[in-house]
């Protein structure tokens, strides 16, 4: 099967007539699936020449003592760009943090130490996790020492947060990850209230790897050869530092970003594992790639050139049924894609260049991979990878509608069905063990993504869903005019989570809503 672009194949009039009319305001270019999903910062540093670094590995967090982590938020001076230094805000000083690699089932406490000058809060993306370790955006670590006194939240939005529903821990907190989920790679990276754009621009972000026995024992490639890649992209000040539209560069006071950038920021260069359009040296193999796209806005439709195919074995939330080829892959931010590419279709020395077509000047290159070698191959992509019960739409105990757009209400507001996020105010409430239908529509490019629950997508547009949909996920790509259907599972945990756009900047500007699983 071959992954192809979906369209919009609704009508501007038959979409007002789902929503039951209404007048719609298009953020961004306006037009009928325009691709652009922000605006382009340009770095005024000069930018370095593509694939002359190699590209970097995250290093694997290591426990203090069976099952219990510590990592420090911390500011630090590292080389991005050649010949300068950026400082970024790591977990344990590293862009991207350290990676999580861990085995289903194995309860996992990590201890979150802030040192940074402003709150956080971590929310593990794609987690079931207890409603208290989610990461809630007003649930925060402020360093010891420092003191905070919260503004109200949404400045650009005129929103105000009820003060009880803050909370705040000094110095550091704990946050709990049973993992009773199936194998998957996840990520996790700052959710703080109003600031999450920048705090992850500025380097709040790290994987988490799920094993389980179901994964390692299908012959796919491991060890060397199964390599996490997030990607995104940044813009650099002349100084190398990172260049983002903040109103209020501190962090402390003032949300939002300049009125141009309320639709997304896209920055000029991309990142892989934290290098400008990275190499890496690869054996004439199959290897595994876990395509993460970590971007605040920035949508990817990736190509192999000079040409080539993936294979998917994974979305999300774990392994799909069976293996899926696709000649391109489109991801919004937030998704994941794991993948399989055979690298003994070149000829050794080879280069083969991963690359974005939705992309143009220095943002259409990715990275690239130099064939070095021959080398004994083991691995293969079997025909049945997971057993994934069948879709059914009729155990769904309820159908609702949420409506993503800019609202007219607000200035500089995104909303959930005209809402601005109000925490502590449920949109939803569902019941533990229940799964729904969401019927999703929307004015612009909102990559949706749900706390706690997993997903199937059913429909687009009342067709089939893409190529690129299946399998669970937590994170769907909700294009302009658009109406998607999943079939949302709530197992878990009971309590407070949410739903948002995962465009970094819509959810800043109050694009979210609280779901309470009851």
């Amino acid at each position: 099967m071959t992954s192809r672009k979906t369209l919009p194949s609704l009508s501007r009039r038959g979409f007002l007539g789902v929503l039951g009319g209404g007048a719609l305001a298009v953020a961004g270019c306006g037009s009928l699936g325009a691709e652009t999903a922000g605006r382009k910062l340009a770095s005024t540093l000069p930018l370095p020449a593509p694939f002359a670094v190699p590209l970097p590995i995250p290093a694997v967090a290591r426990p203090v003592r069976p099952g219990f982590y510590e990592v420090v938020q911390r500011l630090a001076k590292v080389e991005i760009v050649p010949g300068t230094t950026t400082e970024v805000w790591g977990f344990d000083g590293t862009f991207p943090g350290p990676t999580f690699d861990l085995r289903r089932g194995s309860r996992t406490v990590v201890r979150v130490r802030n040192e940074l000058p402003v709150p956080t809060s971590t929310h593990l993306h794609g987690g079931v996790t207890p409603a208290d370790s989610d990461g809630y955006p007003t649930d925060l670590v402020v360093a010891a020492g420092r003191g905070f006194r919260p503004t109200g939240g949404h400045s650009p939005a005129g929103m105000r947060v009820d003060p009880d529903q803050w909370t705040f821990h000094s110095g550091e907190r704990e946050y709990v990850y049973p993992l009773e989920q199936r194998a998957a790679t996840l990520w996790y990276h700052d959710h703080r209230m109003d600031f999450t754009g920048p705090q992850v621009w500025r380097g709040l972000a790290g994987f988490l790897l799920v094993r389980d026995d179901e994964d390692d024992a299908l012959p796919l490639p491991k060890g060397d050869r199964d390599i996490p890649l997030m990607i995104c992209d940044r813009a650099f000040d002349e100084d190398g530092a990172f260049r983002y539209p903040s109103l209020d560069p501190s962090l402390l006071v003032r949300a939002g970003v300049d009125d141009a950038y309320m639709e997304g920021v896209e920055g000029d260069v991309i990142l892989v594992n934290g290098a400008p359009w990275p190499e890496l040296e690869v054996d004439a193999a199959r290897y595994r790639l876990r395509l993460l796209n970590a971007s605040n806005a920035r949508r990817y439709r990736l190509e192999l050139h000079p040409g080539g195919r993936f294979v998917q074995v994974g979305s999300d939330a774990g392994l799909l049924a069976a293996p899926v080829e696709h000649d391109a892959i489109t991801m919004a931010p937030a998704e994941r894609f794991d993948v399989v590419v055979d690298f003994s279709a070149y000829p050794v020395g080879s280069r083969v260049t991963l690359v974005n077509t939705l992309g143009a000047g220095p943002a259409r290159n990715v990275m690239c991979f130099r064939v070095a070698r021959r080398a004994a191959d083991d691995s293969a992509v079997p025909a049945r990878l997971s057993r994934l019960e069948p879709v059914d739409r009729t155990a769904a105990v309820a159908t609702r509608v949420f409506d993503f757009r800019k609202s007219g209400q607000w200035a500089g507001a995104w909303t959930i069905n005209g809402k601005a996020f109000t925490p502590g105010t449920p949109l939803v409430r569902p019941r533990l063990g229940t799964t729904e239908v969401w019927r999703l529509t929307s004015d612009f490019h909102h990559p949706v993504h749900v706390h706690l629950a997993h997903f199937r997508v059913l429909t687009r547009n009342g067709k089939a869903p893409a190529a690129t949909d299946g399998g669970w996920k937590d994170t769907v790509d909700l294009r302009p005019y658009e109406v998607i259907e999943v079939l949302v599972r709530f197992e878990g945990y009971r309590g407070r989570y949410m739903m948002h756009c995962h465009n970094l900047e819509h959810e800043d500007m109050a694009m979210m809503a609280d779901i309470e699983v009851v």
